[in-house]
């Protein structure tokens, strides 16, 4: 089976949500959690290139008591019929989204093309996080892939860091940055006909060292990192080390 390049990092760009459909978040929210109260700042939608019939949505659900700088939102993920936005399949994550001293800072969708079986091609949402130390920059991001499996959403990959980023310096020159990125591409089908997935990682540090006039920069790439998912028990297990924890 001939390997599809999946561009996660570098060909992935911020997903706009498709004009309209942020007119259901309300509607959404009450059908599916009466009473609860939508961070709409934070919440994404847009129809699935794969399948424009269908329209794809998170929605992070604030818990009581959260703070501007700490909390717990629950995650609502759903696929709704496009044309009259009725909810298809959905799944309810509880205490999905945590924040403390590295904030929560958006969502995307990820619609590369993750066909994972003939008849499975799963979709992506990303959460970020960053911290807003400007001395100790640190920022990651997760992925979780979903399929529809009858009137739920299934989640096949859970959190894996495609984003990893930090830092320490003196707010004006000197200092030692890192980042790692990571990349998927589809392998050849392996257990219940799912393709196995390919994880291709790669680090860089940057060391900052100040100079007579100027600030100079030097950067240094990290041993490339490979490693091969395969489907067992129903989801791809994430390495350890590679997955996000709150």
């Amino acid at each position: 089976m001939k390997r599809t390049l999946l561009c996660l990092v570098a060909g992935f760009a911020p997903l706009l949500a498709h004009a309209g459909c942020e007119d259901n978040f309300e509607k959404w929210t009450q059908q599916l959690h009466p009473g609860r109260t939508l961070d709409t700042e934070h919440a994404t939608c847009k129809v699935w290139p794969a399948n424009e019939a269908l329209t794809i949505a998170a929605l992070p659900l604030p818990q009581k008591g959260n703070e501007d700088d700490h909390g717990t939102d629950d995650l609502e993920v759903l696929v709704a019929d496009t044309a009259s936005g009725t909810v298809i399949a959905h799944q309810f994550q509880k205490a999905a989204i945590q924040y403390d001293a590295v904030r929560f800072s958006g969502l995307a969708l990820d619609t590369a093309r993750y066909q994972l079986t003939p008849q499975n091609r799963a979709f992506g949402v990303r959460v970020m996080h960053e911290s807003s130390s400007r001395v100790n920059p640190f920022g990651q991001t997760a992925l979780s892939l979903y399929v529809i499996d009858g009137q739920s959403l299934r989640t096949v990959l859970d959190r894996l860091i495609v984003e990893d980023s930090g830092g320490e310096w003196d707010g004006n020159c000197a200092g030692t940055f890192s980042n790692t990125t990571r990349a998927l591409d589809l392998g050849a089908a392996g257990n219940d006909a799912y393709a196995t997935l390919r994880i291709r990682e790669k680090s860089v540090q940057t060391v900052n060292t100040p100079t007579k006039d100027d600030c100079a920069s030097k950067e240094a790439t990290g041993k490339r990192t490979n490693a091969v998912l395969e489907y067992r028990n129903g989801k791809y297990a994430v390495p350890k080390g590679m997955q996000y924890s709150d």
